[in-house]
């Protein structure tokens, strides 16, 4: 019967060719014809696909499917007990440490070896370097440093801040999490300062790294405007740096295969290293870098653990940060932090064996951003708490005029009407762009962003409605692909062009060119890069995008529209994330139903890396 039960899968959707493929690939080299180890491959494959590191059998222990077409024919899963015993005596299953194509754990999660290894390796290097402590630095120069960098404005309020520059500065391996405007990038720009101040004559090597070329030209520039007015000599600010890459930039990617030319036998030559917006980092990329960091580098990362995790599998800046618990620093770690800045803080529980991650790791709450009036910030706020009934009071409170502003669903007939109404304006300032960068500053100001890809209210849709209204006004022509003014966004890595999953260019005339088409990037140095619109990698026109895709940007005004009926992608996350990419105004169309189920439901990702780190 569970050979019909991948079947019923199958049908449903459930699973795709490549589960179907791997199962019966499993079943070939185990030479055993049991359907238990092919439903257990089948769906760990499933799993992996869908964002998770394993398959949490307990999660699956004697679940009941039932054939669509005939509802009194039901099929049951194996229990518990019986199918780990069946995969520990196969031959594709091994345990931790083992060379298997399946690797089946002591909590009964089963990996494929690959994500069994990422976990493994990542959580072996910062392991190691939660063992290890920068050595004592003189507590009177430590003081005056950070009282130097960072002010008391309010006496009576503790800076995290400076809190978090402590803590970095202790450490070989340090967090900072906090929402968008708390000040982790002007926080980390200190911290920098400090420790070049502190090496004496040793010129630091550092580097900052960001998942995407957006990220990284954000966190270059930024950088670059702050490291002016610290107070520190002309000379340590020279030093501090403000080029940014890519993560695969800096690791320097070997095109058409999966690896770097900077791994763990060839590391980086980095005493330093700050990767910002760390939730968009998956598990094989971030365990790919870390590893290619030398043992002695320090490594400070920046994110935000309640946005969205990494579009690929996992969720490892949240399970860094053991998101929805709550951790104190060490008794030890609050009578040092007292000794240099003052402050008094609650003590967490004595560490076990090995020092804990909870010494690392430090959230800022302080939004420079908004102000505590800001429906925005307390609109994120109740979204993040999970509290719908404050997220609709909020809402239903607010005028058309105010910071944020919701408004029922149009129907699917009446929302071409409703875009041009209400939108379009938005966009066709931008076509009165007189060049590419002035036509970027300008369509950074407002989008569109939506809960799901396909629908009537998805991405794909939502960019044909726009782009054949913008045909009937002027700037695109109907049937014509490529138009002054497109706004195009890659969903596909191209090393080659130096383009990425993310970016996002705009299609212009080129004077070099005689005036043909050509489609323009911004690059991290602020210049302008130009390809023929038949060489960038797969891409599509960006007049909406997935709140997944808008990660790490950030918008003037933002429309978030949700679909007419629920969906397990629209979640807790997915509503913050898309919140706080507005810096003065967000729009919501959609359902209240719809709204109170996505702020009812958190994202979860399985993985062992939590329990590698917290336990």
């Amino acid at each position: 019967m569970l050979e019909d039960l991948i079947k019923q899968l199958n049908e449903q959707g459930l699973l795709r060719p490549i589960d179907l493929h791997f199962a019966r690939l499993m079943q070939r080299l185990s030479g055993q014809a049991d359907p238990r180890i092919s439903v257990a491959a089948a769906l760990v494959s499933k799993e992996r696909r869908e964002g998770h590191i394993c398959l949490d059998l307990s999660k699956w222990d004697g679940r009941t499917f039932s054939a669509e077409k005939d509802q009194d024919v039901s099929i049951t899963l194996p229990g518990l007990v019986e199918w780990t015993s069946v995969l520990r005596a196969s031959s594709v299953v091994g345990e931790p440490g083992q060379y298997k194509p399946l690797i089946l754990d002591r909590e009964n999660r089963l990996y494929l070896y690959r994500y069994w290894e990422y976990q493994a390796r990542l959580s072996e290097s910062i392991h190691k370097r939660l063992l290890e402590t920068e050595p004592t630095m003189d507590p009177e120069f430590l003081k005056s440093a950070l009282s130097r960098y960072f002010t008391e404005d309010d006496k009576k309020e503790i800076n995290r801040q400076k809190i978090a520059a402590f803590t970095c500065l202790r450490k070989r391996f340090s967090i900072i999490s906090g929402g968008p405007g708390t000040g982790k990038t002007f926080t980390v720009a200190k911290i920098l300062a400090l420790l070049i101040e502190q090496s004496a004559e040793r010129v630091l090597r550092i580097a900052l790294a960001a998942p995407t070329g957006k990220g990284a030209a954000r966190l270059q520039e930024t950088i670059k405007k702050i490291k002016t007015d610290l107070p520190c000599p002309e000379s340590v600010k020279q030093l501090v740096p403000d080029e940014a890459k890519t993560i695969h930039r800096l690791l320097k990617t070997i095109p058409g295969s999966p690896y770097f030319r900077f791994n763990r036998e060839n590391p980086l030559p980095l005493d330093i290293l700050v990767l910002d917006e760390a939730s968009m980092v998956d598990l094989a990329l971030m365990s790919k870098l870390v590893q290619a960091l030398p043992p002695t580098a320090r490594l400070i990362v920046l994110g935000d653990k309640d946005q969205l995790a990494s579009v690929e599998a996992g969720a490892v800046f949240g399970d860094m940060c053991d998101t929805g618990a709550s951790h104190n620093y060490s008794k030890a770690h609050c009578l040092d932090l007292e000794a240099v800045t003052g402050y008094k803080l609650q003590e967490g529980q004595e560490s076990a064996a090995l020092p804990g991650l909870q010494d690392c790791l430090t959230q800022l709450r302080r939004s420079y951003r908004f102000s505590q009036e800001s429906k925005i910030a307390a609109l994120s706020r109740a979204v993040n708490e999970g509290n719908a009934d404050l997220v609709m009071t909020i809402l239903k409170n607010s005028k058309k005029e105010d910071e944020v502003c919701w408004r029922p669903l149009p129907r699917p007939e009446d929302l071409a009407h409703t875009l041009k109404t209400h939108i379009l304006d938005r966009f066709q300032e931008c076509f009165q762009a007189t060049e590419p960068r002035e036509f970027f500053k300008r369509f950074e100001k407002f989008r569109i962003l939506c809960g799901l890809r396909q629908g009537p209210y998805g991405v794909t849709a939502m960019n044909q409605t726009i782009e054949t209204l913008l045909n009937r006004s002027g700037p695109a022509r109907p049937g014509e692909k490529w138009y002054q003014g497109r706004p195009v966004l890659v969903t596909r890595n191209d090393y080659h062009l130096n383009l990425f999953n993310g970016d996002s260019g705009v299609v212009w005339p080129d004077p070099k060119a005689g005036q043909e088409l050509r489609v323009y990037f911004p690059g991290a140095e602020g210049e302008l890069q130009r390809f023929h619109p038949l060489r960038i990698p797969e891409h599509e026109t960006l007049y909406a995008m997935t709140v997944h895709k808008s990660q790490g940007s950030e918008f003037d005004e933002l429309l978030l529209i949700l679909p007419d009926r629920d969906a397990p992608v629209l979640t807790r996350e997915l509503i913050y994330t898309a919140i706080t990419r507005a810096r003065h105004k967000v729009t919501i169309w959609g359902p209240e139903e719809v709204l109170r189920l996505a702020i009812s439901r958190r994202t979860e990702r399985t993985s062992g890396l939590r329990d590698e780190l917290w336990k």
